[in-house]
């Protein structure tokens, strides 16, 4: 069976990521001090530096150019963040009546996924009023988006154009795939998210929310990459609380193992 590591990234020293199953691996991004035995990104080559408009893609360049080496080609990399974890399963409804605890539910190295799928996508949001488009515009503004189109090859423009006519996003940059995928997604994503940067540069864009309007543009590119896949597998995901990334609580015992606590999962978003 095929390796599988997914690596967390976090701009906080969270002892909750110490307590994950071992396949997931912390990545400490930004300045602040982190534990000796976490993965750096400033360890290695680097793009750290943007981190305050790239967020966790410091983190995909960081694997990208210091780690794939090690993995065969259909080796699993996948990515989640310190407060979003994978489940193990597809869920339509949140879990009101069970007494396991979160621990068990996370996504298991056996899944039958990583046997005959070729990526491991999160479960959508779904917007009910409103287009991808409509909800970039609503936020960020309207001008920008096309201009991120245009930067792009010309084969994918037209493609990423209806995707974002469409109502579903696939959350964020999150996902699991297959070492030679994730490698094509970083060499189609970095000189395009480049492209956007500097474009925003140049017209003083990069302020307050919108200071991480790479990784917005760059949210809804990997939505439109994850969809052209045919052979996919949709898991649900956990957005942890403040009760599950307490440091107080998780120097003494760790949180997801408790009793009852996959109550109220998974995370579940309609719009």
């Amino acid at each position: 069976m095929s390796e599988v590591s997914i690596y967390c990234c976090t701009i906080e020293n969270c002892k909750i990521l110490e307590k994950l199953p071992s396949y997931i691996t912390p990545v400490g991004l930004g300045n602040k001090t982190f534990p000796e035995n976490w993965e750096i990104e400033k360890n290695g080559e680097n793009i750290s530096e943007l981190n305050s408009y790239y967020a966790e893609l410091t983190m995909y360049y960081w694997m990208w150019k210091n780690k794939f080496k090690k993995y065969d080609r259909d080796d699993f990399i996948g990515t989640c963040k310190h407060d979003l974890l994978w489940l193990d399963k597809l869920y339509t409804r949140k879990q009101k009546v069970i007494f396991s605890n979160l621990y068990q539910n996370l996504l298991k190295v056996n899944n039958e996924a990583f046997k005959n799928k070729d990526i491991i996508v999160p479960q959508e949001i779904i917007y009910t009023n409103k287009t991808l488009f409509d909800d970039f515009k609503i936020c960020h503004g309207e001008n920008l988006i096309h201009e991120a189109i245009n930067f792009l090859p010309i084969e994918e423009r037209n493609p990423f154009e209806k995707h974002l006519k469409q109502n579903s996003l696939f959350m964020g940059l999150m996902f699991i795939t297959k070492k030679k995928y994730f490698e094509e997604y970083c060499e189609l994503i970095f000189p395009w998210v480049d492209k956007c940067y500097n474009f925003c540069l140049e017209k003083k864009l990069l302020n307050g929310y919108n200071i991480r309007l790479p990784v917005f543009l760059a949210e809804r590119f990997s939505s439109y990459w994850m969809s052209k896949f045919n052979n996919k597998k949709t898991l649900s995901f956990a957005r942890l609380g403040n009760f599950h990334i307490s440091n107080k609580l998780n120097y003494f015992l760790n949180t997801t193992k408790l009793p009852l606590t996959f109550y109220q999962y998974p995370t579940l978003y309609k719009y």
